[in-house]
């Protein structure tokens, strides 16, 4: 049955993923309420045929002592031996860290024994451990607190000599403090089994590690030579749980730092942190989740800080024990995302899936070994995260490998189009360069031809030249008599040209003219300009902002800066024009026809001769009109005037705000 389907947005992943690990939580949590029926714990019987024995926290009987303060005196008081409880009735043994735990151990030996009993204790991370000899020998005191020389047994677990005598009870104390939650977990050894032991362990540890260190040289020296990013960061992935590896198993506490207890702690609380931080930066890149899953992404990063936060503070604060759930819904969200990509067609993905699913299942063990569930508990489950964690650094590896060579098979293909391509573009080069030989030789043929041509021609001309210069030699004689006539016509047009100018500036001046004639007189922009800088500064410049009378020229044409102030007064400022939006020739000769019709003159005909909108040309009218009646009211107005006195109305130009020319059509841009 299909439980999380690909189309799920972000937050209903988190949610999903947030209450799967809640029912596991609380599945777990039902197993460990209940526990076994209480019983006494029972007597321990070693004889000479047996080699091996598993002690059960069940066999133990359990003092919890708060204060710390309790001795092997103290605890050997009817009072208190009265208060010892079976282990089995402590579902994880040690619940409360920072609290010292005495542990009574009875063991009895039937019959001579041919070989010593050894006690082993599972968990190396326990803070302090004292031991005490049944035969009222020195205690031995040790622990992860303690260097490695406190240890009788230079061993990476707590290993004690039991001195069993014949037929004989002997009960045997451990006082043990830590840090975090635990459990009582050990086994009684002889020597012969406890050798080949050390031998089978040691043999695959090493091979275990030796593994991770191939696959670190590998993958380093693939990332020095090919500078694939992924490599480094899977190789510090690998380093990170190389070191949680000898943490967790003691390894790096007996060969590596085994005279600082301190960096000992330190990296047994530090490692799964780094740990989780390595293994989101690895996957998020190796499975591609920014690029495949860009609105997923950010939450897994969100979530994996969050999770780092909380580690955090456990290690430093709490110390809880149960860091370790931190870890699920980060790995929850990653291994989903695997599921998305590997369902949107990355095909490395499904290694991902498959490496880690065997992952979860070592760590399923874990959890029930932390949660005090011993059912499934051997040496097999004991060491599966060894075994997957193998598995999964080779898979991952290899999966690392098909996912750079599909890259690399993809950067083949598509070089091979390149190469396709180019060599497409080069046969149309080569085509090219043909038909330019091709051009090149009908060129040189048509060049030869022309050159005969040309030579024939040439002859040609030579003759006619020859004809040509006999002809000369009469113009010349006739010339001499066509220059006294020229002198004569060139002052006969010149004074008909200057009668003629005379003629059209009177009649543009006094009376109607078409625009063709008054273009003219005024042909271009510069010009009307120019007119109109002279009419508006005849009587000299003087600044309206200073009064100053001295200027340069301004940036615009015709415009002019004063020299003090350095204020500008373009031609048109302060005119009939000022604010013009169309053709200042054009506005020239609307004043000229509404000035010479006296103010008779329509807006449709203005329209239809300037080729402009009727408002446009309504709007100018009224304000050339307006002009005009403020120009007759004048003290200085005469009859007679042109109309080129209107353009110098200034009433009202600083406030007029109209919008002339909206509307011009294409010819009005021409102009």
């Amino acid at each position: 049955m299909k439980l999380v389907k690909s189309h799920l947005p972000p937050r209903r992943a988190i949610w999903f993923s947030f209450l799967t690990l809640s029912i596991l939580l609380l599945l777990c949590l039902s197993l460990v309420s209940s526990p076994a029926s209480a019983r006494p714990a029972d007597t321990l019987r070693v004889r000479a045929g047996l080699e091996e024995l598993f002690v059960d926290p069940s066999l133990y009987s359990v003092l919890e002592d708060p204060s710390g303060k309790l001795t092997l005196t103290d605890v050997q008081q009817p009072a208190w031996t009265r208060q010892f409880r079976p282990g089995n009735t402590i579902p994880t043994t040690m619940d409360h860290p920072g609290s010292a735990y005495w542990l009574r151990l009875v063991v009895q030996a039937r019959g001579a024994l041919s070989q010593h009993w050894y006690l082993e204790l599972f968990d190396s991370h326990l803070n302090g451990v004292q031991f005490f000899p049944a035969d009222g020998s020195a205690p031995t005191l040790t622990g992860s607190d303690y260097p490695l020389a406190t240890r009788k047994f230079p061993y990476k677990n707590f290993l004690f000599r039991l001195p069993l005598q014949p037929d004989q009870v002997q009960t045997y104390y451990l006082r043990l403090t830590s840090s975090s939650k635990t459990t009582f977990l050990s086994r009684l050894r002889t020597e012969q089994p406890l050798a080949v032991h050390f031998q089978t362990e040691y043999g695959l540890l090493g091979a275990f590690y030796g593994v991770l260190l191939i696959m670190v040289v590998y993958n380093l020296c693939l990332y020095l030579f090919i500078g694939e990013q992924t490599y480094l960061r899977y190789v510090l992935y690998v380093l990170s749980c190389s070191l949680v590896f000898l943490s967790e198993d003691g390894l790096g506490f007996q060969y590596i730092w085994p005279s600082y207890p301190a960096l000992n702690e330190l990296i047994i609380a530090g490692s799964p942190i780094l740990l989780l931080l390595t293994f989101s930066y690895y996957a998020r890149q190796f499975l591609d989740t920014p690029q495949r899953l860009p609105t997923y992404d950010p939450w897994v990063r969100a979530i994996v800080l969050l999770s780092v936060l909380g580690l955090l503070i456990d290690a430093v604060w709490l110390n809880s024990g149960w860091g370790f759930w931190f870890y699920l819904l980060p790995y929850c969200m990653i291994y989903y995302a695997a599921y998305r990509v590997w369902q949107r067609g990355q095909r490395t993905a499904r290694f991902f899936l498959l490496a880690h699913a065997l992952v979860a299942i070592s760590v399923g063990f874990l959890i029930l070994r932390k949660l005090g569930i011993n059912t499934f508990t051997t040496t097999a489950t004991v060491y599966s995260m060894n075994v997957a964690f193998v598995i999964e650094v080779v898979v991952l590896s290899y999966a690392l490998g098909e996912k750079i060579k599909s890259i690399k098979d993809a950067t083949i293909r598509a070089q091979g189009k390149l190469v396709k391509q180019l060599r497409k573009k080069h046969e149309v080069q080569e085509q090219l360069v043909e038909q330019l030989q091709y051009n090149q030789d009908l060129k040189d043929q048509l060049n030869s031809e022309l050159e005969s041509l040309v030579a024939q021609r040439t002859d040609e001309l030579r003759q006619q030249s020859d004809t040509i210069a006999a002809q000369n030699r009469e113009l010349l004689q006739a010339n001499g008599l066509l220059a006294l006539q020229s002198a004569a016509i060139e002052k006969l047009n010149a004074d008909l040209q200057r009668d003629l100018q005379e003629a059209k500036t009177a009649r543009v001046l006094s009376k109607e003219v078409n625009f063709g004639e008054f273009s003219q007189i005024y042909p271009d922009k510069d010009a009307c300009l120019v007119y109109l800088a002279n009419l508006k500064w005849a009587e000299g410049y003087q600044c309206r902002k200073c009064g100053h009378e001295k200027y340069c020229d301004g940036r615009e044409p015709h415009s002019r800066r004063c020299t003090k102030c350095r204020y500008v007064e373009s031609a048109t400022a302060y005119t009939l024009l000022q604010k013009c939006k169309f053709s200042i020739i054009k506005a020239f000769y609307a004043v000229f026809l509404i000035y010479t019709h006296k103010g008779n003159y329509s807006s449709q005909e203005l329209s239809r001769v300037l080729d402009l909108r009727q408002g446009t040309c309504w709007s100018f009218s009224q304000k050339v009109l307006e002009a005009m009646r403020r120009r007759r009211q004048a003290p200085d107005f005469d009859e007679n005037e042109g109309w080129t006195h209107v353009l110098l109305d200034a009433t009202g130009a600083e406030t007029e705000d109209s919008v002339l020319g909206v509307g011009e059509e294409a010819s009005s841009a021409r102009a």
